[in-house]
């Protein structure tokens, strides 16, 4: 008898409950909403492609976190995800400055007339 609730207790508590994921797939809902409006409302420039990221990251931390049970992972597993990807953002970041600063040098050293 002692047994047999040890398993059920074990077994109730490796599930997750069924409000966890309705609300997840609410934010998801919500977010995909704020996606949408960013086109619907016609931003542009550089709101545009901020807000479209950030909806984008916080969509996939939802969705890495939830569904792919990492909020529940040990601490290792979750740097092993996190690192890679807080480089391969400083690597963008580092690209995007680079870029920067070559068309802006060849807009002053190939301008016609110079």
């Amino acid at each position: 008898m002692a047994q047999t609730a040890t398993q059920s207790s074990t077994h109730e508590q490796g599930q997750h409950p069924i409000k966890l994921y309705l609300v997840v797939w609410a934010w998801l809902f919500i977010l995909s909403t704020g996606s949408y409006l960013v086109d619907y409302f016609q931003l542009q420039g550089g709101l545009r492609y901020s807000l479209i990221l950030l909806f984008m990251m916080l969509k996939a931390g939802l969705i890495v976190a939830v569904f792919m049970h990492m909020a529940w992972e040990r601490l290792s597993l979750i740097y092993a995800i996190l690192v890679p990807m807080s480089a391969l953002l400083v690597f963008v970041a580092i690209m995007v400055f680079e870029a920067d600063h070559t068309l802006l040098s060849r807009l002053s050293f190939f301008a016609p007339g110079g």
